[in-house]
């Protein structure tokens, strides 16, 4: 077949919802379609995904694209797959799920973090992994179902992360990539695992659990007659194992780009900052935080702080402005509030009010683990509106991500942006202000999705390098630069400063907040 009409497959498995992307092997995209997932959560602070589900979810998608795109099977190259990060799927016998996953959203982990990083071997762990323990982690995960519920592991035969568990269903193959392998049982140095970091956990008598190492840019599998039956493709079809999910992302909207290694947030329902280093330039910090995660690049990395809620602090204060104006008798959509984001922000006057966007019922991961963290408004007076909270909550945003690049070392000289939430104007003034540097918006629709099909487009020959499809997948879609204002740069100087004294103070006040609400209501 001429290579013009050939087409790769990305596919984006995310929390809440599946994309599959086909691209042609120039890296333009050419068609997408989607299925919602959903997830189960409870009081107890579990989050759970059923894998049966989330397979046919993604098998829908693929159907889904199959109707988009004129000859779908016989034109597919390649098929690449990343996911949610984090998280526990457990497979057993015959390859069939032992128990719902234990997504990276659940928090029942949270004792056994506390054990374990009160240990002495955490900080060997921490200096292999480079990645700080948190209960969204598969490893924590495993060390807590060891000591709790015991049973459900000696069941398992495989643990897999979410793409891992989609690989299966395409090839049969039980694999993990380098980049969730090494941030959490290896050596990011090595991309292997680390007999070091698997004792810290208390996991060496579990280490049959873990799957082989499979990089997705030197090996593929083929699609099993029973898969492509499912989805409607071709058997034989070569499947990559993509990275985990926000190095994917990062990867298709320009953490690297003309060799350049920079730095790259992703502003969505989390926020993810990332900053592409060589990895001799890893700078481990003292409060054992944030990730080290690996590209599909020799030698280089990613070091990752990554916070709990971003957009959903905005969802939160548009969603009770969306209860009391229907209160009032004046419905109005969540859209058409998201609308008026930045119309509210110039309206207000910048001012002393100071938002910490912890809002997330699972608390703070980055740069500091704290379950118990909440959000709040500081310098209130009765003179601010409605106007001046969202200015407030978009600015916190803008500092949380500043507060995370603190934690790798030195500011950005660049940063490169993607997620819905970038399309503010408000939102991009308030990130390049704090970050005191420039930032460029990536135009590429689906980074995640593309972040695969670049490591496949380079598995089948397509692209003898990474940097080489770099040049043309990713360098032509990122815009003009959007350089800081020098006085609102100032400002965010002495808000930080406050942002960052009013966050160490806190940790007490949320422990007294956490044990008054546990407390049973008075009859």
């Amino acid at each position: 077949m001429d290579l013009s009409q050939q087409v790769i497959i990305g596919i984006d498995a995310g929390t809440s919802v599946i994309k599959a992307v086909a691209f042609d092997l120039s890296g333009r995209q050419i068609a997408a379609a989607s299925v919602r997932n959903k997830y189960s959560s409870g009081s107890d602070g579990s989050a759970t995904q059923s894998l049966a589900q989330t397979w046919q979810d993604c098998v829908g998608a693929l159907r889904g694209l199959g109707g988009k795109v004129e000859d779908l099977a016989s034109r597919t190259a390649a098929i690449a797959v990343t996911g949610q990060g984090d998280g526990t799927w457990l497979v057993g016998s015959g390859n069939q799920p032992v128990a719902d996953a234990w997504l990276w959203l659940d928090a029942r982990a949270a004792t056994t973090v506390a054990s374990l990083a009160g240990q002495e071997a955490d900080r060997a762990r921490f200096e292999q992994t480079g990645t700080g323990l948190n209960t969204c982690q598969q490893g924590a995960q495993l060390a807590h179902m060891d000591r709790v519920t015991p049973e459900l592991l000696d069941r398992a035969e495989t643990a897999l992360h979410c793409k891992d568990w989609l690989y299966l269903n395409f090839t049969g193959v039980r694999a993990t990539d380098p980049s969730e392998a090494s941030f959490t049982f290896g050596d990011f140095r090595t991309r292997r695992y680390s007999p070091v970091a698997i004792d810290a956990l208390g996991l060496t008598h579990r280490r049959a659990l873990l799957p082989d190492i499979v990089d997705g840019t030197e090996i593929s599998h083929p699609l099993t007659a029973e898969a492509a039956q499912a989805c409607g493709l071709l058997a034989g079809t070569p499947v990559s194992l993509g990275y985990v999910d926000m190095v994917m992302t990062a990867l298709g909207a320009g953490v690297r780009s003309g060799g350049r290694n920079a730095a790259c947030s992703t502003i969505g329902s989390t926020g993810v900052h990332l900053r592409a280093k060589p990895v001799a330039d890893v700078h481990l910090n003292r409060d054992g935080t944030g990730y080290v995660i690996a590209l599909p690049i020799p030698g280089t990395v990613t070091q990752v702080q990554t916070n709990m809620g971003a957009t959903i602090n905005i969802d939160w204060l548009l969603e009770m402005a969306a209860y009391l104006m229907a209160e009032a008798g004046k419905p109005v959509t969540h859209a058409e509030l998201v609308a008026r984001i930045d119309r509210w922000f110039f309206e207000s006057q910048p001012g002393s009010v100071v938002y910490h966007p912890y809002i997330s019922e699972a608390g703070e991961r980055g740069p500091f683990v704290n379950a118990q963290a909440r959000a709040g408004f500081s310098g209130l007076s009765i003179r601010h509106g409605f106007p001046d909270l969202v200015r407030a909550v978009v600015e916190g945003l803008a500092l949380a991500t500043r507060d995370c690049y603190a934690a790798m070392g030195d500011m950005p000289e660049e940063l490169r942006v993607t997620g819905g939430a970038v399309r503010s104007s408000a939102l991009r003034r308030s990130l390049t202000a704090s970050l005191k540097a420039p930032i460029r918006l990536s135009r590429r629709e689906e980074t995640g999705a593309a972040g695969a099909a670049m490591m496949a487009a380079v598995a089948i020959g397509a692209y003898k390098t990474m940097d080489e499809c770099i040049a043309d997948w990713v360098t032509p879609l990122l815009g003009e630069a959007e350089e800081p204002i020098g006085e609102e740069a100032a400002r965010f100087d002495l808000l930080f400063s406050a942002y960052a004294d009013i966050r160490r103070a806190m940790p007490a006040v949320w422990e007294t907040l956490a044990r008054a609400a546990a407390m049973p209501p008075a009859k």
